[in-house]
C-alpha cells in the first residue's frame, strides 16, 4: 500500500516538474499547456484540467489537457457565469460538489451536467498581484474533488501564477528588446539616407530630412521606409 505525500511535498515534486519545463519556453501559450497537464496529472479524479484567462473583456481557455475542458470554459463564456470567472472575480477557489444542484450558477450548472461535467474546482490564477484567469479541473462525478485537492489546486495556481508573470516578463523583454533594435536600425537607415541626400545635393542635414519627411508623407510611407528604399535603390551614394 502507498503512503500519500504530504500535501507540500506533492506540490514540490509537481512544481519541480513543472518549472524546469517551463523557464525553456519563450511563449505563454505552451508554457499554459504544461500547466494544464499537470494540473491534470496532480489531481487524478479529475478528467481534465485548463487555463482560462481572463483580462478585460478577453475570455479565453488559453489552454486545455483535454477538449471537455473548452466545451465546459466556453459554456461559462458564454452565459457569463461559472466557477471559473467567480474564481477570478473574487480571488476564491470554487469547489463544486455536483453542477447540478449547485444553486450558484443556476444556468451554466445544468448545462455543464449535460455535457457529463458534475464537479467542478476553479483557483484564481495570480500574476503580479493581478487575477488574470484561473486554473481549473473537471469530473464526471458528483463529489470527486476534497479539501485537499482544493489546497492542492490553490497552491498549484499560486506556483503558475509566478511560473506565467516569469515567462510573460521574458516575452515583454523580448519584445521590448526587438523594438529597440527596430529604432536603431531605423536610425541607421533614416543617418545613412540623408547623408547621401547631404552628399548628392549639397544640402544640410535638416534639408535632407526634410525632403524624406516630404518623400514620406506624398507616398503615405514611413520616412524609415523611404530612406530604405532610396538605399537599396542608389546603394547609398
Amino acid at each position: 500500500m502507498t503512503t500519500e505525500l504530504p500535501l507540500a511535498d506533492e506540490l514540490a515534486v509537481v512544481m519541480a516538474r513543472m518549472s524546469g519545463l517551463l523557464l525553456t519556453w519563450d511563449t505563454v501559450e505552451p508554457a499554459l499547456h504544461i500547466a494544464a497537464v499537470f494540473a491534470a496529472e496532480a489531481i487524478p479524479s479529475s478528467v481534465g484540467a485548463g487555463v482560462s484567462l481572463l483580462e478585460g473583456r478577453r475570455r479565453t481557455t488559453a489552454a486545455a489537457s483535454d477538449e471537455v475542458v473548452r466545451e465546459a470554459d466556453d459554456l461559462q463564456y458564454a452565459l457569463g457565469e461559472g466557477p471559473c470567472l467567480s474564481a477570478c472575480a473574487d480571488r476564491e477557489v470554487r469547489r463544486v460538489g455536483d453542477v447540478r444542484t449547485d444553486p450558484r450558477w443556476p444556468r451554466w450548472g445544468p448545462a455543464a451536467a449535460g455535457m457529463g461535467m458534475r464537479a467542478a474546482l476553479s483557483a484564481p490564477l495570480l500574476a503580479q498581484e493581478v487575477c488574470v484567469g484561473a486554473v481549473k479541473v473537471y469530473a464526471r462525478e458528483p463529489g470527486a474533488f476534497s479539501v485537499r485537492d482544493e489546497r492542492l489546486l490553490t497552491l498549484f495556481a499560486g506556483q503558475a501564477g509566478v511560473l506565467l508573470a516569469h515567462v510573460r516578463s521574458r516575452e515583454e523583454t523580448h519584445r521590448t528588446s526587438a523594438r529597440f533594435k527596430d529604432v536603431l536600425r531605423s536610425r541607421d537607415v533614416l543617418n545613412m539616407a540623408k547623408g547621401a541626400l547631404m552628399e548628392r545635393e549639397n544640402i544640410t542635414e535638416d534639408a535632407a530630412f526634410g525632403m524624406l519627411l516630404s518623400l514620406a508623407k506624398a507616398r503615405s510611407q514611413d520616412a524609415a521606409e523611404v530612406a530604405a528604399a532610396m538605399i537599396a535603390r542608389h546603394g547609398g551614394r
